[in-house]
C-alpha cells in the first residue's frame, strides 16, 4: 500500500517562501510510470494542479504557478518537495501530494493515492 505524507509550516509569511515535502512509503518515486503531484484547493475553489515530478526527475508546472514553483525529489529518502517563492495570501489552502499516471490531472478520481493534506496559512 502506498502511503503519502506530506509536511511543512503551517503559516508562511507574504513574500516568504513555502516549501513543502511529500514523503513517500511502500513504493519508490523512481518506479516507471508514475508522476508525483502537488495539488492544492484554496478556500470556495477547485482543485488546482501546481506541478508533478516523474519517474525520471523531469518536471511539469502549472501556468498560473509555473514562474513562482520548483519541485524537486530526494531519492535517497524517497521524498519530493515543493517550493513556492514569493506567496501571497492567495496561497492560503490545503496542499496535497497524490500519484498519477500523467501530470496536470484537476479530478481527484484520476489519482491512485492521496497524502492527507496539510492547511497552508498564508498571512503577516
Amino acid at each position: 500500500q502506498v502511503q503519502l505524507q506530506e509536511s511543512g509550516p503551517g503559516l508562511v509569511k507574504p513574500s516568504q517562501t513555502l516549501s513543502l515535502t511529500c514523503t513517500v512509503s511502500g513504493g519508490s518515486i523512481t518506479t516507471k510510470y508514475h508522476y508525483w503531484n502537488w495539488i492544492r484547493q484554496s478556500p470556495g475553489k477547485g482543485l488546482e494542479w501546481m506541478g508533478a515530478i516523474d519517474y525520471s526527475g523531469d518536471t511539469y508546472y502549472g501556468t498560473s504557478v509555473k514562474r513562482r514553483t520548483s519541485i524537486s525529489r530526494d531519492t535517497s529518502k524517497n521524498q519530493f518537495t515543493l517550493q513556492l517563492n514569493p506567496v501571497t495570501p492567495e496561497d492560503t489552502g490545503v496542499y496535497y501530494c497524490a500519484r498519477a499516471e500523467g501530470p496536470g490531472y484537476t479530478r481527484r478520481s484520476d489519482y491512485d493515492y492521496w497524502g492527507q493534506g496539510t492547511q497552508v496559512t498564508v498571512s503577516s
